[in-house]
């Protein structure tokens, strides 16, 4: 009696750990953005306001890269502190979003 109890316990945790869901979903969003329409030109081909706002708001920052698209929106490659980011911004120096730039 005693075995059969215990094969029933056993039995039952087992088959309890099966209706466990595991469904485990991801707390962060990624996404991608992939800007292929930019084109890759020379760091003296910038606009001036371009660089006047780098060197404003950046004022230790080297341009590393700069790329252009068909809305002379630029993307820059900017290192600040052995540290390299991209950020945006338009013919006339102002600053933009990502998720603003036009293709």
């Amino acid at each position: 009696m005693k075995k059969l109890i215990l094969s029933v316990a056993i039995l039952t945790c087992g088959m309890s750990t099966f209706a466990l869901c595991n469904n485990m979903t991801p707390n962060a969003e990624i996404t991608i953005t992939m800007n292929e329409e930019f084109k890759e030109i020379s760091l003296d081909k910038l606009p001036e306001a371009v660089i006047k706002a780098v060197k404003k708001d950046f004022a230790t920052a080297t341009i590393s890269k700069a790329y252009v698209n068909s809305s002379e929106q630029y993307k820059l490659l900017i290192t600040v502190e052995k540290s390299e980011s991209t950020f945006y911004i338009d013919k006339d120096g102002n600053w933009l979003e990502e998720d603003s730039i036009k293709g």
